[in-house]
């Protein structure tokens, strides 16, 4: 089946969109943003097509009622059991690549003790992981850096203090380390992933043992049906960077508002607040760009400033919104500069804030400045999408509805739970565009 590609690379996260010759998106992909673009494109990609083959596995048990009710419990158990398999086998690439750094590294005499804590640690490791994958298991990320180091480090500090060793040692090969293994791509894993998942998840649910040839049909069928990659499309904050000629390019403001009009077709200003920049943008009735804003260079006011306080607090990225939420009172932030935030949030605390409250402001001071870019692109006309990774966190969003409603009344604003993928999207839908209405070949595919 031909597939047609968008991919997004963002300064902190890299996203991917794969739709098929309907227009239908069939899978999405996200992966953090590296130094090595090309890797950070080629992830994307296959995570997006990874998706896309869940969904086909989807739709093809579905025409079988194979599963009945269990459908959705099933495909969600075969991802949890994907996961898990390819955690594993980047687990095992990262224990073999911190033994291969031991050797390079200026331990001395206690390189011996180092690669030994090096075992114990990854033995532990993988004993845990089944339980990171386990139903209900709550992880702050999905990214295999980040997995992995939260667990490494805790575990390395107990074995480092139970051997009488030095704890910076195993910092010290873990950083080196995590580079090399997360520039890898393990496109060729992903079949056998997927069969060793699907043994997993017909252990975990047994009841389906009885209808176990009803299953493997289907999905047999789709892992021997090629999604091929027919059209690709690069867009995003690196798009220079990207592995593409030049013809498979296009403005990251083209695709936020193209990608904004196929979510919502009514879509007449879009707002995108990224790690990056914030981009306002005003689309006509077929999401072609009229005019846009976006923010000078500094990162006040965007993802990367929120990603700064959650620092300075101690906190998750995730975990600011609905502190936020919580606020009982107004607080003015004076500054969005992130240079200054730390300085102005400690005095805000010395003064006995609440940092509930303090959170709030923050929130409604980098809203107010998405404000002003909005009224120079042309102000807020129905309908209002709002993209990007900030339209996920609930007190941005509360705080602009409040304010859009306070300046221009009340507007449709729409959000979509998928809407840090809308420049993937744009992208996707300029490579269908190229090759279904404009009979481009699919040549010097990235």
């Amino acid at each position: 089946m031909r597939c047609f590609i968008g991919i997004d690379l963002g300064s902190t996260t890299t996203k991917a969109v794969v739709v098929d010759e309907n227009q239908n998106v069939l899978g999405r992909g996200i992966t953090n943003s590296r130094s090595n673009y090309d890797t950070a494109a080629a992830i994307a990609k296959q995570e997006a097509m990874v998706n896309g083959r869940f969904h086909l596995f989807r739709d093809a048990l579905s025409a079988t009622n194979a599963l009945n009710g269990s459908l959705d419990r099933f495909i969600a158990q075969l991802e949890r059991d994907f996961r898990a398999e390819q955690y594993l086998e980047q687990l095992a690439d990262l224990e073999e690549t911190c033994l291969r750094n031991v050797e390079g590294a200026k331990f001395g005499d206690a390189a011996g003790a180092v690669s030994d804590a090096l075992v114990e640690v990854f033995a532990r490791l993988t004993t845990e992981a089944p339980a990171l994958f386990a139903e209900g298991a709550k992880r702050k990320s999905d990214f295999f850096r980040d997995i992995a180091g939260s667990q490494y480090l805790a575990t390395g500090e107990e074995v480092a203090k139970d051997a009488g060793l030095r704890y910076d040692y195993l910092l010290n090969v873990f950083d080196r380390s995590i580079i090399e293994v997360e520039n890898r791509v393990y496109g060729d894993s992903i079949r056998r992933h997927l069969l060793a998942a699907l043994e997993r998840s017909f252990a975990a649910m047994p009841e389906t043992a009885d209808r176990r040839a009803q299953v493997e049909a289907p999905i047999k069928g789709v892992l021997d049906t090629e999604m091929e990659e027919t059209y690709v499309v690069g867009t995003g904050y690196g798009r220079a960077r990207l592995p593409f000629s030049k013809e498979h390019i296009r403005s990251e403001i083209l695709c936020h508002g193209l990608g904004a009009h196929v979510m919502y077709p009514e879509t007449a200003t879009v707002l995108d607040i990224g790690g990056q920049d914030t981009k306002a943008i005003q689309v006509d009735s077929a999401g072609i760009v009229e005019s846009f804003q976006m923010n000078d260079r500094c990162a006040a006011g965007c993802g990367r400033y929120l990603g700064y306080i959650a620092d300075e607090m101690n906190m998750g990225l995730h975990e600011l919104g609905p502190m936020a939420m919580k606020s009982t009172k107004t607080i003015r932030i004076n500054s969005t500069c992130t240079v200054f935030a730390g300085a102005e949030l400690r005095d805000r605390l010395s003064l006995g804030d609440k940092r509930e409250d303090i959170m709030a402001g923050l929130h409604r001071a980098i809203i107010l400045r998405a404000m002003s870019i909005l009224a120079r692109s042309g102000g807020i006309r129905d309908q209002f999408t709002f993209t990007g990774g900030v339209a996920n966190n609930v007190a941005a969003v509360r705080a602009l509805k409040e304010l859009v409603e306070e300046n221009y009344g009340r507007l449709t604003l729409n959000i979509d739970p998928d809407s840090i993928y809308t420049g993937a999207l744009g992208g996707a839908t300029f490579a269908w565009r190229a090759v279904v209405e404009e009979g481009k070949s699919a040549e010097a595919r990235a």
